[in-house]
């Protein structure tokens, strides 16, 4: 969701006449597109800002600003901790960027603007998007869910949904730029709503935008996937049959104290949902060990349900105190030597079932839609398959765009290693 919002940034400032540089010394503004959702977050944009201080000392015209949810949660600190920043923005003033760099240079003082809005979206506002395969397309913004452990309700404020016609536009164009896929945004991305317009029905239009060859969404809330959206999923091909699922927890007990509205066995019974209607589709998640009174037999819970699922990635956190949220009051939390002994067992037994899934495809041949240039070898090419399982083979003549039919060899980690099928093993694969 941050790419998308720089991008948007990066439209609106392109659009104003400045140009993208990619050598710092050489920048006039230089913004920091920030994140609260996390403690280690912040410490990040902390380190950078004053790594950016000592730039600022050789040359004081720089401008530095500090956009995002950082800069609505944080504010005063930032300004008292960091008087070099020159304003401060929060995720729904980026519209009056351009007026307010303009505004700096007639007035010294730091710009702060961090109101939220019960009506931006950025409608008409196309991003400026660099070279690459995905176009990250934002349908709404905020969330109404208010999870305890959460502090986006207070940094991006409350659900509010793009018109159906303005993502259909930017979908449009995405794919007169090229880009072969796209993703649709939302903090609870099938919680969408505009006018009698939902989630699936959206998806749906989407789908039959010409020159898209992959859509995926994140991140939906486990208590708004019904069979509507699982029914359209399973009957557009290049709707991807891959759903990123947020568990969290897989106690009872510590879901209510999440503010999570679903139950452990209501979480299992959608999974079953899913699976049925889509046998192939994939399925990641987030967990969060050691919330606040989490007792080792409620961790046990969470790893039962990781076994139970299979899940095919995890996306696995300690859980982090974010001020302002009701989780940071309570007065039992975990010991932080407990959450991070827990933490390493559920990432063992994740890499154990990932490993386990991963094997299944060993043999198999699988549509790869080349993203990148492998990190480990500049001979090989990196890709992800329907299912959002990441293949690296050798180039040979193939080029980054390009679907191509790649025979799974073997899996190592968390990624696929294969090659570029033959013709012969592309028609017996689909046969």
């Amino acid at each position: 969701m941050n790419v998308a919002d720089s991008e948007l940034v990066a439209g609106l400032l392109e659009r104003s006449g400045y140009q993208r540089t990619h050598e710092l010394c050489d920048a006039q503004v230089i913004l920091l597109n920030t994140c609260a959702i996390r403690e280690k977050a912040e410490e990040t944009v902390h380190n950078r800002l004053d790594r950016l201080a000592a730039l600022k000392a050789g040359n004081p015209s720089i401008l530095i600003g500090v956009l995002g949810c950082m800069a609505k949660n944080l504010a005063d600190s930032l300004l008292e901790s960091k008087p070099y920043v020159d304003l401060i923005l929060g995720p729904d003033s980026y519209r009056r960027l351009p007026e307010v760099l303009q505004h700096r240079q007639t007035d010294p003082s730091t710009y702060v603007d961090t109101r939220l809005s019960r009506w931006e979206v950025y409608d008409q506002l196309l991003p400026y998007r660099q070279s690459g395969v995905n176009a990250w397309i934002s349908i709404m913004r905020g969330c109404d869910k208010f999870c305890t452990f959460c502090v986006v309700p207070f940094t991006r404020g409350r659900e509010r949904s793009r018109s159906i016609e303005s993502i259909i536009a930017e979908a449009e164009d995405a794919a007169r730029q090229g880009f072969r896929e796209i993703t649709l945004l939302g903090q609870n991305v099938n919680s969408y709503h505009n006018g009698d317009t939902r989630f699936p029905d959206l998806l749906q239009a989407v789908a039959a935008v010409p020159g898209i060859r992959r859509i995926r969404y994140t991140s939906p809330h486990p208590s708004d996937v019904n069979d509507h959206l699982l029914e359209v999923m399973a009957s557009h091909d290049n709707i991807c049959k891959s759903i990123h699922l947020p568990l969290q927890a897989g106690a009872d007990r510590i879901l209510k104290r999440m503010h999570r509205d679903y139950t452990q066995a209501d979480y299992c019974a959608l999974v079953d949902r899913i699976r049925a209607a889509m046998p192939e589709c994939t399925l990641s998640t987030d967990l969060i060990v050691g919330f606040p009174a989490e007792t080792e037999p409620e961790f046990q819970a969470t790893l039962e349900v990781v076994e139970r699922v299979g899940f095919d990635t995890a996306f696995t956190f300690k859980y982090s105190t974010r001020p302002g949220t009701k989780a940071a009051e309570y007065t039992d939390q975990v010991a932080e030597a407990v959450k991070q002994e827990r933490l390493e067992r559920l990432i063992q037994l994740q890499k154990r079932i990932t490993l386990e899934r991963n094997r299944t495809h060993v043999g198999s041949v699988a549509e790869v839609l080349v993203e990148k240039e492998s990190k480990k070898s500049t001979a090989q090419w990196a890709g992800r398959t329907d299912g959002n399982h990441w293949v690296v083979f050798d180039k040979q003549n193939v080029h980054i765009g390009d679907f191509v039919a790649v025979r799974i060899d073997s899996t190592h980690g968390i990624a696929l290693q294969g090659h570029i099928a033959t013709s012969e093993e592309a028609y017996h694969a689909l046969a």
